[in-house]
């Protein structure tokens, strides 16, 4: 008897699993963090002067680079805990370049901390300069200088209409800084605007000299602002044929400004952008005022002159 033996169906064949694709990478992942310098404002002094932004700044960095020579104290209660504080009152340039050289080796994020404003007479540029041939980034933020913060001491404004729409930020020359050609204080002194005075309170005398040749009368009204801010602050206002004087008898040969002007002593006047007759994209002026705001001014007649005979 013929057997006949089934054979067992073949199984189907599976098609291969596809290869899991590889995670995809996180953006900036294996590339070195790029290091970073904010060059903060601190203000004159006092530290509710800080800007926002120059907090926010103080919290994200892992060096900050100050100095307790210039700068309050108090600013270091903003960085984070774990910071690396480094105050610079006894460094060149020198000692703090390798901090920038750090960061940018390492991605360190820094806070390079200048009194005042750091646009003005913070040396800022040379430092800008180094970061970016590190290949650093580098951000500014503004700070209140230390001639606005004054100006608001003594409640005062700087560009009072038809009085003085000009301040003048300057020092004096022969100092340690040369100043350029046709920059002097007595050049300045003309033009007989507000004028701040930085970084000249060694040679009053030379000062008072100099804004006295180029024009301010004797009797200019003047500002000696000492430490504006600061817990030590002193506020004292003099003409100026007293300044040496006045410089003299409060001991002061540093940290001191200047203001000086007309503006500092002048009863305020109208100010044409809130008259009811100058229009605005947001309002609309007054017929009548406008007409008033535009006429000429009034020629006051000139008295007759009395000559000897003429019984007048």
């Amino acid at each position: 008897m013929n057997r006949r033996t089934s054979r067992p169906e073949p199984e189907p064949e599976l098609e291969p699993e596809p290869e899991p694709e590889p995670a995809a990478a996180a953006p900036g992942a294996g590339e070195a963090r790029r290091g970073k310098v904010w060059f903060i404002g601190a203000g004159p002094g006092a530290v509710d002067l800080l800007t926002l932004r120059a907090v926010r700044a103080l919290g994200e960095a892992d060096l900050v680079v100050w100095a307790a020579s210039l700068v309050q104290a108090e600013v270091l209660g903003f960085t984070r805990a774990g910071a690396e504080i480094v105050d610079s009152a006894r460094l060149p340039m020198e000692g703090v370049l390798p901090l920038y050289q750090r960061a940018a080796a390492t991605g360190l994020t820094v806070a390079r901390v200048h009194s005042g404003d750091p646009a003005l007479w913070g040396a800022v540029q040379e430092q800008l300069d180094l970061c970016r041939a590190l290949g650093l980034e580098v951000e500014m933020v503004p700070g209140v200088s230390a001639f606005s913060a004054v100006a608001a001491i003594v409640q005062r404004e700087l560009t009072i209409p038809e009085v003085a729409q000009s301040v003048i930020l300057t020092r004096l020359e022969g100092g340690k800084t040369p100043m350029p050609p046709g920059e002097t204080v007595r050049a300045f002194a003309r033009h007989g605007t507000t004028m701040a005075v930085f970084l000249s309170t060694a040679r009053a005398g030379h000062l008072q000299a100099e804004l006295l040749a180029g024009g301010y009368p004797a009797a200019t009204p003047v500002v000696v602002a000492h430490q504006a801010t600061w817990p030590d602050e002193l506020i004292v206002t003099c003409t100026l044929d007293r300044l040496e004087a006045t410089v003299r008898e409060h001991h002061l040969w540093k940290h001191t400004l200047f203001l000086i002007g007309p503006a500092l002593a002048a009863a305020g006047t109208r100010s044409r952008l809130y008259h009811p007759g100058h229009f605005t994209t947001y309002r609309k002026a007054d017929p009548s005022a406008r007409l008033a705001l535009l006429a000429p001014p009034a020629v006051s007649e000139s008295p007759a002159v009395s000559t000897p005979g003429s019984g007048r």
